[in-house]
């Protein structure tokens, strides 16, 4: 068993039909037997789309609340995602980058070995 791990973003992501498409992507890895990490970007320019509107209300936005503004297009991906593989009853949980990150201290903590 192999652990792979899967980058989809932009315009693989960009609407219900490549959503699914990505969905089934990620099913057939897993009943090819492999142990599969999935890591998703924001729907098509939807980043840009957001960096433009926080644009028009500060000329120098806090990095803080751009990161959180931004992550946001990552949740609704996957989000959408999920509720995809849900329908074809696929085992999985999500993960946002600071908790996938505090289960990797915990670990190191723990000298876990991956």
């Amino acid at each position: 068993m192999s652990l792979i791990v899967q980058k989809f973003g932009g315009t693989s992501v960009s609407n219900p039909e490549s959503l699914k498409t990505v969905a089934n992507k990620i099913i057939a890895c897993k009943e090819s037997g492999n142990e599969v990490v999935v890591v998703v970007s924001a729907m098509g320019s939807s980043t840009d789309e957001l960096i433009d509107l926080a644009g028009e209300l500060s000329e120098t936005p806090s990095p803080r609340e751009m990161d959180m503004l931004l992550s946001a297009g990552e949740r609704i991906t996957m989000s959408l995602l999920a509720i995809h593989l849900k329908i074809d009853d696929v085992s999985f949980f999500i993960l946002v980058f600071q908790i996938a990150l505090l289960f990797l201290f915990c670990a190191m903590l723990c000298n876990y070995t991956f």
